[in-house]
């Protein structure tokens, strides 16, 4: 099977799971935003951030590690798999008392108990890294992207039967627990995996430098990408938390529709090309004209029905979230560019380069979100946010463009000019027309026909059409 085959077949099965994902997301969380209040997402806001930290601990790099090495042979993935069981195991157990301490800095004992529930969540995440990568290894795309879809289901049902119950913040934790008890299971029977309880380290030295990267760039991009939200938990309120988490999950829907479709399918096969570099150039290169040219114009559409949107999916309660959700939705196009890049370093086994883009964006957005905080309210935070994005796209591109391809930033520029154009048309437009007297579900409807319509128009008039042949044609 070809390249393009082998994409099409990964972005296939990848948008199914993805799309079928945010449907559920939506529809649960639409269903819960009007039984929780803003409080109490406040309270699952601030430990999530805790509960990722201790997930990318538990992943430490081994996942992408395993993907990348062609050469492991299943005794030696069988070791790494055991070491993955010791670590989760002891990152479980440094979870059930982390309460304390988390309780102690938001003044809230409530986070005592969480943790002890955490703890198992956190068990399970940390265990089914191994069984996952094996199977995005093999490019089995269908079966982690089914599995998915029926874990978010399934944590779904859970969450709105325990609010309904009055489980409040609980119907949440448990559900994500749920979720990743149901995960391992599967991927665990699916990959038929044996842990070796005695840890050979001789495999864990063959994936040592990939993974070493990789983990710092995580641990360094985690604390970059969630500083906001524990400095908002700390100095603002539980409430201004979950209006900002809100607006800021639902700008990260895009890339959940479209992105996070194409980058989990880049590095299982661009891996195969480590040592073509012109071949990785010419795939980012594509994905950075596909992305560009569809979230440019949806850029400009989120920005300007802002309130619909929020409005429409969590009820008037979350009217705190629309100026903030504004605020972001400018950025959006970045974030999809952006979530494309890791996978490229990795394809390239460039996790070096990777690490230093890491530790350059950690230092911009780290700056920008104490300056936010230091403003005084949330929608500072999301204006001193998208201006990190905004750097960070410049230096993560000079890194791949300069430093990997031996190039230069004038074929990025290329890559988005016709998609600035069309962003333009929609500006101009939406300037033009006033806000119809409607509900919101109406509004949306209507300017979302008119997108669609707007965004045709601009890929005729641009010749963008093209593109869109060609990616159907698998070109």
């Amino acid at each position: 099977m070809g390249m393009a085959d082998e994409f099409k077949k990964g972005i296939f099965y990848s948008a199914i799971g993805k799309y079928s994902n945010v449907v559920i997301q939506l529809l649960v969380t639409a269903v819960l935003s009007r039984i929780l209040t803003p409080a109490e997402y406040g309270v699952v806001a601030v430990v999530n951030v805790f509960l990722i930290f201790f997930q990318m601990l538990a992943d430490f790099g081994i996942g992408p590690a395993i993907i990348q090495n062609k050469s492991l042979e299943k005794e030696e993935i069988n070791s790494i798999f055991g070491f993955s069981l010791y670590l989760a195991l002891f990152l479980g157990i440094v979870f059930m008392f982390l309460g304390q301490p988390i309780s102690a800095f938001y003044n809230n004992v409530v986070y005592k108990p969480i943790s002890m529930v955490l703890a198992i969540c956190v068990f399970f995440y940390g265990i089914l890294v191994v069984p996952q990568s094996m199977l995005l290894r093999d490019k089995k795309f269908s079966t982690v992207n089914m599995v998915t879809v029926l874990a978010n289901i399934v944590s779904g049902i859970v969450s709105i039967v325990l609010a309904i119950k009055g489980f409040s913040y609980y119907s949440l934790i448990i559900s994500n627990t749920a979720k990743a008890g149901l995960l391992f299971l599967v991927f665990y029977l699916k990959t038929n995996l044996k842990a070796s309880l005695k840890i050979d380290k001789a495999p864990l030295k063959k994936i040592f430098s990939f993974s070493k990267n990789q983990f710092l760039f995580n641990f360094i991009n985690y604390f970059s990408r969630n500083l906001d939200s524990l400095l908002i938990g700390r100095y603002f309120s539980a409430s201004s938390l979950a209006f900002y988490d809100k607006a800021y999950q639902v700008s990260l829907y895009p890339n959940q529709i479209l992105t996070n479709v194409i980058s989990p399918v880049i590095q299982p096969i661009m891996s195969d090309y480590e040592k073509n570099l012109d071949k990785i150039k010419s795939v980012y290169l594509k994905i950075t004209t596909i992305l560009a040219t569809i979230g440019l114009p949806l850029s400009v559409f989120l920005v300007f029905h802002s309130s619909d949107i929020i409005l429409f999916l969590f009820g008037d309660q979350w009217g705190g979230s629309v100026v903030t959700f504004q605020i972001l939705a400018l950025s959006v196009w970045i974030q999809m560019i952006l979530s494309s890049t890791g996978a490229i370093f990795q394809s390239a086994n460039r996790t070096d380069l990777l690490l230093l883009s890491g530790v350059l964006s950690a230092v911009v957005t780290v700056t920008a979100i104490f300056i936010g905080i230091w403003a005084g309210k949330i929608e500072y935070v999301a204006l001193m946010v998208i201006m990190a994005f905004a750097v960070n796209f410049i230096q993560t591109n000079y890194l791949l463009m300069y430093r990997l391809f031996q190039s230069n930033f004038s074929e990025i520029g290329k890559a988005l000019v016709k998609p600035v154009i069309m962003a333009f048309i929609q500006i101009v437009f939406f300037l033009i027309i006033p806000r119809l007297p409607v509900s919101s579900f109406l509004n949306l409807i209507i300017n979302g026909i008119v997108f669609v319509i707007l965004f045709v128009i601009g890929l005729v008039i641009t010749g963008q059409m093209k593109l869109v042949r060609e990616v159907i044609k698998k070109k």
